[in-house]
């Protein structure tokens, strides 16, 4: 039974996959290529504003198949991991990735009317400055497509349909992504992401990325379902990162906020050697130093090292060293 418009306060919500009766709801999408999920109908002048969530959306029929359970947290993570984690990439890489959530993937009719709506759970831009500016949807045949596009398939699966669809829209790599946290509806489902590659016959699943280099679907399902970043994942995230950096000409340093990072790490490697080369200085000669050599530590780290050393050698005490390091900073 098709689901007329919902008000759009409730558009969000599924319908329950039990019965009050607890017999099971029959599966209607999965007769349709979407199992999950159910239909409901969104006239072709309302899909421009309506907000809600779906899997597909055609003008022919008017009809959106959306999940039919409610969306939980075990579905919205990978998609927001995934962009976290591309963003460390980009930060050693030294160029940005632009992650754009689960926007529409949009082909248009012959009139420019909507046709046909798609939406993804993530995907990703690894060049997005050379590309055109996008505009509310990623529209099929005039928009350069995302490098990777993320599906988390909890309580739905892309396999029947949709990913004919990507297929034959073109897009170049498809993610599908089984969480750890499993759906009860689905508790046969191994947890695992998939990867595949589209060729002149069509996806092919591969065991490594081709747009994040060495990058293998283990590591990356790992990465989406930890709680904090593993020493391997950091590991991983910092070796995709420095190839990526190694084909585009880019390094660390190009990342605006890296740079601040580490220009600030070095000298502050600066002040602490320093600081441990004075104390060693004035503790030879039995003058004792406290916390307030800490405290003037900028001052010390833009000192030269040939007037530190004449000041540690010539001064009476921590007291009389400082006053001459000032002197000789003013």
């Amino acid at each position: 039974m098709m689901e007329a418009l919902a008000p759009r306060h409730l558009r969000r919500c599924g319908t329950s996959k039990v019965r009050n009766d607890h017999q099971p709801v029959r599966d209607e999408g999965a007769a349709h290529g979407f199992p999950g999920c159910r239909p409901i109908r969104i006239p072709r002048s309302q899909i421009a504003d309506y907000e809600g969530r779906f899997e597909y959306w055609d003008a022919d029929t008017e009809i959106a198949w959306t999940a039919r359970e409610p969306t939980s947290a075990y579905h919205e993570l990978p998609g927001q991991r995934l962009a976290r984690l591309t963003e460390r990439i980009a930060a050693v890489r030294g160029a940005q990735i632009e992650s754009y959530g689960s926007g529409d993937l949009l082909v248009r009719d012959g009139a420019g009317e909507r046709h046909r709506i798609m939406q993804a759970d993530q995907v990703l831009y690894l060049h997005p400055g050379k590309g055109r500016t996008l505009g509310h949807s990623i529209e099929v045949g005039h928009d350069d497509l995302p490098d990777v596009v993320l599906e988390v398939d909890l309580t739905t699966d892309v396999r029947p349909r949709k990913m004919g669809l990507y297929r034959e829209w073109g897009f170049g790599e498809l993610w599908v992504e089984v969480p750890d946290n499993r759906a009860p509806s689905r508790p046969n489902r191994k947890p695992g992401l998939t990867i595949r590659i589209l060729g002149a016959a069509g996806y092919e699943e591969v065991p490594v990325s081709r747009a994040f280099p060495t990058w293998t679907a283990r590591e990356i399902h790992a990465a989406l379902n930890e709680k904090a970043l593993s020493a391997s994942t950091v590991g991983a995230l910092r070796r995709v990162g420095r190839l990526l950096g190694e084909r585009g000409g880019t390094v660390t340093d190009d990342d605006p906020f890296m740079r601040v990072e580490r220009e600030q790490s070095r000298r502050e490697g600066v002040e602490r050697g320093r600081l441990e080369m004075l104390r060693e200085t004035l503790a030879a000669r039995d003058i004792a130093t406290s916390e307030e050599l800490e405290v003037h530590a900028d001052v010390v780290a833009s000192t030269s090292g040939r007037n530190l050393m004449r000041a540690a050698l010539a001064c009476r005490d921590e007291a009389d060293f400082l006053r001459r390091v000032a002197h000789a900073a003013a």
